[in-house]
């Protein structure tokens, strides 16, 4: 190519992207509209008390959440509100909790005083047994729930008890299995069927729980006494269909085996 045919090369391709830039200016201008709408919609999203300290950025679709609520289940709520506005790509959820600061021994305590009766009523109550570890208020949810809204409660509670930093959710959910149902009733009626162990149903703060996946039974609770321990064992091994027993109950008073 001669040196002329070089330069009008050169000044057709500097034309040429001077052409593109205002669609690339408009492109970009484009996107911080659509940011600045994102943004209006999150906060239109989050005008609510609960949300009174929680401030929301945009950039490129992404939304960053950032600010302080009293509970943990507010930050889940924001973070939830905030992915279902229109464009949304994502959501950075920095939101710190802050309300009060309860010690770790004290907060379990009040989340399993509140877990035993959770969801009395329903007829659940004994089939379902769940695990509290707390650490610098951060709560894990373990154990083995009879069905998704026995799980689904049990998280919602401790999401919304004050003191709470943030819930890691281990919950397992007993398989959907008709064998399981009834080896399950079968093992209920054996066990307060026996007339030594009929108190721990009277007393839903007290009841002896009744663990069934693939029909394998786990006895958990607190119980009175060894006698009462040893019972529900010999009931449950009686259930037709049983194939293994675990007898985690724990006997009030006695020193655990480490």
């Amino acid at each position: 190519m001669s040196k002329h045919g070089k330069m009008v090369h050169r000044v057709f391709a500097f034309g040429l992207l001077l052409g593109l830039l205002p669609a690339f200016a408009a492109k970009g201008i484009a996107q911080t509209s659509e940011d600045s709408q994102i943004q209006a919609d999150v906060a239109k999203a989050l005008d609510n008390k609960r949300f009174k300290d929680v401030k929301a950025a945009v950039q490129n679709g992404m939304v960053t959440l950032t600010g302080t609520v009293d509970l943990y289940a507010d930050k889940e709520d924001a973070d939830k509100k905030a992915h279902h506005r229109k464009h949304v790509k994502g959501v950075q959820n920095q939101i710190e909790v802050a309300g009060p600061t309860i010690d770790d021994v004290t907060l379990r305590n009040k989340l399993a005083e509140k877990l035993t009766y959770d969801r009395v009523g329903y007829g659940t109550t004994a089939f379902n047994a769940f695990t509290i570890g707390v650490q610098n208020g951060v709560v894990t949810l373990g154990g083995v729930a009879y069905g998704p809204m026995d799980k689904d409660s049990a998280i919602s509670l401790v999401s919304n008890f004050p003191g709470v930093k943030d819930v890691v959710d281990d919950i397992e959910v007993a398989p959907v299995s008709p064998m399981d149902d009834r080896i399950r009733l079968a093992t209920a009626r054996a066990v307060y069927g026996a007339a030594q162990l009929n108190k721990y149903a009277i007393d839903p703060a007290k009841p002896i729980r009744i663990t069934v996946v693939n029909g394998n039974v786990t006895l958990s609770g607190v119980v009175d006494n060894q006698g009462d321990k040893d019972v529900a064992n010999i009931r449950a091994n009686s259930v037709p269909g049983v194939f293994k027993v675990v007898n985690n109950l724990q006997v009030a008073g006695a020193t655990q085996e480490k």
